[in-house]
């Protein structure tokens, strides 16, 4: 099932993260950066919420965000892991 959010939901749910998880959403995009190489956001959703423990909501939020910034460019591309 897949989550869609308005416009105002995604952002109160983002203004929400840190205080509800205790984390930044840069933790959070370090954490997806770090993750499994899912291309899907809903896959990428589903791994961040069974991973973390987050309700799929603000899973959801933090990879549309993520998304979001990555497209705008305001989120630097993941460095190559070095062998």
């Amino acid at each position: 099932m897949t989550v869609t959010h308005s416009p105002e939901i995604h952002a109160k749910l983002i203004e929400r993260i840190p205080v509800v998880t205790g984390r930044g959403l840069h933790e959070w995009f370090d954490s997806l950066d770090q993750g499994p190489g899912l291309l899907r956001p809903t896959d990428r959703s589903r791994w961040l919420a069974d991973e973390y423990d987050l309700t799929h909501g603000y899973a959801h939020a933090i990879v549309t965000e993520y998304d979001r910034r990555r497209r705008n460019r305001s989120i630097p591309s993941p460095r190559p892991k070095s062998a």
